[in-house]
């Protein structure tokens, strides 16, 4: 299978001063999906223009015809199962059935306290994600749902007419922990993961290559004790985040070596961040779109 060439494209700029542009980009470089955060906020960005996913999701659906689109990642740190539903549903009619919702547990950040509560233990996390993936499942594949969980309820919801996309738009799970991977093994089309965060300040490329090949093989485990062929489930490596760093974009040649070690593992689809000026993310804007243009074709 060829490696798919996506990239995410953080929602820091006005629309009309570089924010439509970039999307529009994004579908002439050629790039499978671009995505974006789903943050109130986000680390050094938090004291600069940050604007919300869904409604630059939908702006993007509008200047785009091929490109899919999506968040990496939505959690249940500030969003509802229920209002959720209603927002994607609407969405993935805008975009002609072009969504894929990038879901995940939540982390301890900024999304965590904004709407004035403590942040959830890690155990809270995960009970939360283990209901809400379930419910947002129902939500958006039946016309009415009630339900009363621990964390969420539901009563009589209606999404009338459901997704473009049948049964419902796909779900990239992120996870690594075995709570999250059962999630991704049953309710995902896709799998998602950043590497071990562990690894970021003090590991080695090598170190890191053998940590996601061990997540790969707890997923691969998690689908077999439910019956499903892991093969089936797409496994998408968001880069940035691994003891790599920006060091793939540096050029064609190491961007393709360094996707050609994880495509060997498994994946299907590697996340490539939108250059940023004087951020972690900074890059060559000239070697980026070479990338973009040219690595697909020595993936394949």
């Amino acid at each position: 299978m060829s490696l798919r060439l996506s990239t995410v494209i953080l929602p820091y700029r006005r629309w009309h001063e570089g924010g439509r542009s970039a999307w529009m980009r994004a579908e002439q470089l050629g790039f499978h999906t671009a995505y974006t955060y789903d943050h109130l906020s986000w680390r050094s960005f938090r004291d600069g223009p940050w604007f919300g996913a869904v409604p630059t999701l939908t702006a993007a659906a509008a200047v785009t015809e091929r490109l899919r689109l999506g968040t990496l990642v939505t959690s249940p740190n500030f969003r509802h199962p229920v209002t959720l539903a209603k927002e994607l549903i609407s969405l993935d009619d805008i975009s002609g059935g072009r969504i894929t919702l990038g879901i995940g547990a939540g982390g301890t950040g900024f999304d965590a306290t904004a709407l004035g509560q403590d942040p959830w233990a890690p155990r809270e996390r995960a009970d939360r994600f283990a209901e809400f993936v379930p419910l947002l499942d129902r939500l958006l594949t039946e016309d009415a749902v009630s339900y009363e969980g621990n964390f969420y309820s539901a009563h009589e919801a209606r999404n009338i007419p459901g997704c473009v996309q049948r049964p419902r738009l796909p779900f990239a799970v992120a996870a690594t922990g075995p709570r999250g991977l059962r999630l991704a093994a049953r309710y995902g089309q896709a799998w998602v993961t950043t590497g071990d965060p562990k690894l970021y300040e003090n590991g080695t490329p090598e170190q890191s290559v053998h940590a996601l090949r061990g997540q790969a093989e707890k997923l691969a485990d998690a689908c077999a004790a439910i019956g499903r062929d892991a093969s089936g489930l797409d496994r998408i490596l968001l880069t940035g985040f691994t003891p790599d760093r920006g060091r793939p974009l540096q050029s064609l040649d190491a961007f393709v070596d360094f996707a050609g070690q994880h495509q060997e593992l498994g994946f299907t689809e590697i996340v490539i961040h939108w250059p940023i000026p004087d951020s972690d993310f900074a890059a060559d804007e000239k070697v980026f779109e070479q990338i973009a243009m040219e690595a697909p074709a020595q993936l394949r």
